[in-house]
């Protein structure tokens, strides 16, 4: 059962419609396979901090649990423990938010021991906010320690602090997965490779986009958050130079703050990315207001120092779905965005060129002569830049090529 509560929201303003919000808050639930069996939208005059719904509509809802016999109650907002607390006295029935709904689908769905500690470490810094004393077996007493004895313990405490001590254990091992993606990240700087992320709203299409640019057979699913753990894989680009290009966590608006702080591991890649494509759904009657969400998390990276302000530079807005709205030619509004479709391959080409001009944006101009017998050297040059023009003498070769700050660095280093 769905429970979204419309806000002063208008979806001409380019914000989300309640029916849309509903829809999305839907397929949440569905996802994680629970049946929804009632659907309501209802509008918030006054927020009441018991319940957060006045009482004619918790006892109307109730009366509709009661019938369906509903278990579970989504409700599409944030609940304060004590609402959460009271809403399951009145509806006799389990009652979660939207942030503990994300939150199951993201533990359902993690698949590496990167993931796993992310989400245990979200669930355990939102549980450890609903210890309320809502349960008879909270407040006993546990025996004290030493040679004094003392009052010891309530349950309440215990849990609370076992849960402390496991979140400080789960920060540790974070921190550790951190320093080996940053090592990870300088092996790749030695390489080394452009990284291009994709970035965007969950089910915008991103691994497929990634399937298509890279062949890669990523999983992909018509359903929210199916891709959570980062998957990296080679494409090859007009120029004839390599990048990385890496497929990360899709976004949801009113992301719960405990999973972007334990998912700033993966969020890394973005900010250490050369060029990020922001992945848009462009059928989607949300579209603009998905956009929104994504910059808003992308700033929120800015502001937790995660993600340096010239991160609009460095991306290209990626229109995806073109074969539902007729085709690119038929996509409207594109104000600089590139037209695609993943499905179809349509605007493909126009899209590694993009990415290939943007790179090359970032890249200096440099002139070499080469011994003609150094063919590594040469052959390096070509691999890992873009050979402007090139001479052939007897005593030299000489060569004007596009490299990245980085690859000229490592290049002139090695100069016999």
């Amino acid at each position: 059962m769905i429970l979204p509560w419309n806000r002063p929201e208008r979806a001409s303003d380019g914000l989300r419609s309640a029916e849309h919000r509903l829809a999305e808050a839907v397929g949440l639930t569905s996802s994680i396979g629970l049946v929804v069996v009632h659907t309501a939208i209802l509008p918030l005059r006054v927020v009441r901090p018991s319940t957060l719904l006045g009482e004619g509509q918790v006892s109307a809802q109730g009366q509709a649990i009661r019938q369906q016999g509903v278990t579970v109650v989504v409700v599409d907002g944030a609940l304060s423990p004590v609402q959460q607390r009271n809403l399951e006295r009145a509806w006799s029935c389990k009652v979660i938010d939207r942030t503990g709904l994300i939150l199951d689908i993201f533990g359902e769905r993690a698949a590496t021991r990167e993931g796993a500690l992310q989400v245990e470490l979200a669930h355990l810094e939102y549980q450890r906010s609903r210890l309320v004393r809502s349960w008879t077996h909270l407040e006993r007493q546990r025996g004290g320690f030493g040679f004094l004895g003392g009052p010891g313990e309530t349950q309440i405490e215990a849990d609370r602090r076992l849960i402390g001590e496991r979140i400080v254990r789960l920060k540790k091992d974070l921190e550790q997965v951190r320093r080996t993606r940053g090592l990870h990240r300088f092996a790749r700087r030695r390489v080394p490779f452009p990284v291009v992320a994709l970035v965007g709203y969950t089910n915008a299409g991103k691994s497929t986009l990634f399937n298509a640019l890279t062949g890669a057979e990523v999983v992909v699913r018509d359903q929210l958050f199916a891709t959570l753990d980062p998957t990296m894989r080679g494409i090859g680009l007009p120029s004839g130079r390599r990048a990385i290009l890496s497929d990360t966590v899709g976004f949801i608006s009113e992301l719960p703050h405990e999973l972007v702080a334990a998912f700033r591991a993966t969020l890394e890649e973005v900010a250490e990315a050369d060029v990020i494509l922001h992945v848009r759904d462009g059928a989607h009657p949300d579209s603009a207001a998905q956009r929104a969400d994504v910059v808003a998390v992308l700033e929120d990276m800015v502001a937790d120092g995660g993600l340096d302000s010239d991160w609009p530079s460095r991306t290209i807005e990626v229109l995806n779905k073109a074969d539902l709205m007729g085709g690119i030619a038929a996509v409207p509004d594109r104000n600089g965005a590139v037209a695609v479709s993943a499905v179809t391959g349509e605007g493909l080409p126009a899209l590694k060129s993009a990415i290939d001009a943007r790179i090359a944006e970032g890249m200096e101009i440099a002139d070499y002569q080469i011994a003609p017998d150094d063919g590594a050297r040469l052959a390096w040059l070509y691999q890992h830049g873009e050979v402007v023009t090139r001479h052939d003498a007897d005593a030299a070769v000489h060569v004007t090529v596009r490299l990245l700050p980085a690859d000229r660095a490592r290049f002139e280093r090695s100069a016999p």
